[in-house]
């Protein structure tokens, strides 16, 4: 049976190693997962509440519309229902925008560090990818302008720019959405939005009235804590999300996650202390990196990508010998692992870690 040729050698996603299988590989009791930008206080009392009480109903379909969180999250956010799709996790709303958007042989514009799931349905669709530098770790939005043309039908942003964690402004989003052809799709993907403290970050949201080509994905995997039960949104004018929605399966979200999402929402104490913790926990991690003399980024996320100044592998490997799970593997900066934040413990056990892995590194040099 012969498959799309162009995903032939597409590489298979890879997702920060399972706790499960570190323990059964190396035969430790005790290990700290600090790769998949999870969230280490897990999820809001009521989140468990929720889901406990729709046990009763496991047999039943979901409501393929997701009607009632639409309503919650809508008021949430101040925006109408007809703004909001739900997915299985933003992922799958990205591959909704290439189902629904992409032909063989388009054009679509990235960094080339950043959220691999960008390319990679682009790719399943024929669609060409152009990878723009990042510059200072940044998206570098002039030069992104730079290569668009009659064959680009969107440009992806992720903001913070998973891996490195940093961010755009407003001001250089606007400037960017103000040149940027009507007809050309920006998807702001706001994954880690609920982590960041600058000031400078753009409301996105009240920017979707005046760009109507901005898309904006959001997702409760990650502060939400709701991360296994994979639902995440995208929020646009009512025209693209009727677009979107008719290459939508019927219920790809649950009703776990429809119920866990809704309580999530309506606890945003749980988020904002979260949010705190990330934040304090977040420059202790990067005080003790400019201790150690390791270059990093200064992230806006719950993550940090550091210069260990090895090849990342061979990090990968020492920390995980010590039950410590990073991420390493970027291309564009592969002495770099990314770890995540976790809570004060599990940071100072990382720390810990590392400085035997530094240490063993300089040992192992002739």
């Amino acid at each position: 049976m012969k498959p799309k040729s162009q995903i032939v050698n597409l590489p298979v996603y890879k997702p920060g190693k399972p706790i499960e299988e570190v323990k059964r590989e190396l035969g430790l009791e005790h290990v700290i997962k600090l790769a998949s930008n999870e969230n280490p206080y897990g999820s809001s009392p009521a989140v468990l509440e929720a889901m406990t009480r729709e046990l009763a109903n496991v047999s039943i379909y979901p409501d393929g519309s997701a009607a009632e969180l639409t309503a919650v999250l809508a008021k949430h956010l101040g925006v109408e229902r007809d703004n909001l799709i739900f997915g299985c996790g933003s992922d799958e709303i990205i591959a909704l925008i290439t189902r629904a958007f992409f032909l063989p042989g388009d054009e679509t514009i990235m960094a080339d560090q950043t959220f691999s799931v960008y390319k990679s349905n682009a790719d399943i669709e024929g669609a060409v990818t152009i990878e723009v530098p990042l510059k200072n770790g940044t998206h570098d939005l002039p030069a992104m302008l730079a290569q668009i043309n009659d064959k680009t039908k969107a440009v992806w942003v992720c903001n913070p720019n998973n891996p490195t964690g940093t961010i755009i402004s407003e001001q250089e989003l606007i400037s960017f959405m103000d040149r940027v052809p009507s007809n050309v799709m920006v998807v702001l993907d706001e994954a880690y939005y609920e982590f960041v403290t600058d000031e400078a970050y753009p409301q996105s949201i009240s920017l979707i009235d005046r760009y109507p080509n901005l898309v904006v994905l959001r997702t409760f995997s990650k502060i939400y804590g709701l991360a296994s039960l994979r639902i995440g949104y995208g929020i646009a004018r009512p025209e693209i999300i009727d677009l979107i929605n008719r290459v939508r399966e019927p219920f790809n979200t649950s009703r776990f996650g429809q119920v866990a999402a809704m309580a999530g929402l309506q606890d945003q104490a749980f988020v904002q202390e979260c949010s705190k913790r990330n934040a304090e926990d977040r420059e202790w991690l990067q005080n003790e990196f400019s201790r150690l003399g390791l270059p990093y980024f200064p992230s806006q996320g719950n993550f940090i990508l550091v210069d260990v100044n090895m090849p990342s592998v061979e990090a990968f490997q020492s920390l995980l010998k010590q039950g410590i799970i990073v991420r390493s593997g970027f291309h564009v900066y592969p002495t770099y692992i990314r770890v995540s934040v976790g809570t004060a413990e599990q940071n100072r056990a990382f720390i810990a870690a590392l400085e035997n892995t530094l240490a063993e590194n300089v040992a192992a040099r002739p």
